[in-house]
């Protein structure tokens, strides 16, 4: 048992910001996906801004208010690459992703490049700006 308090010590020292930066990206992923309200008012800002590849900006009571009526869905979101800049108390994470789901314009399958950027919130990462734009 001591052994493994260790390793599991001796892990967490290891992991840098990067793989902070992965985490909150899953959990952002998890909470986008099941519509989880209060986890993703713990993850944006409140000066969240919010970039769909349709050219529509959104604040973050905005972007809540269209997942909660469901007027904006995401079924599935599968990252296939991503890379992570650290910036001292920020982060840029740039990934290509497929999302579907459905928004106003009825059901979607994108491939796109996701930007971003996340802040430093005491010892918590908050997503602070979102923008995707899509691959032909």
């Amino acid at each position: 048992m001591r052994y493994l308090l260790i390793l599991t010590a001796f892990a967490l020292a290891a992991a840098g910001p990067e793989d902070a930066i992965t985490a909150a990206e899953n959990n952002w992923t998890k909470a986008v996906v099941k519509r989880d309200i209060a986890a993703l008012n713990a993850i944006y800002t409140p000066d969240l801004i919010y970039a769909h590849s349709t050219g529509n900006v959104e604040t973050l009571a905005q972007y809540i208010e269209r997942l909660k009526t469901g007027k904006q869905r995401y079924d599935t979101m599968t990252f296939e690459k991503s890379k992570i800049v650290m910036h001292g108390g920020s982060a840029v994470s740039h990934s290509i992703v497929r999302f579907t789901g459905q928004n106003d314009a009825g059901p979607f399958n994108d491939h796109l490049m996701l930007m971003h950027l996340w802040v430093k919130s005491g010892k918590t990462w908050r997503l602070a700006a979102h923008q995707t734009t899509k691959i032909p």
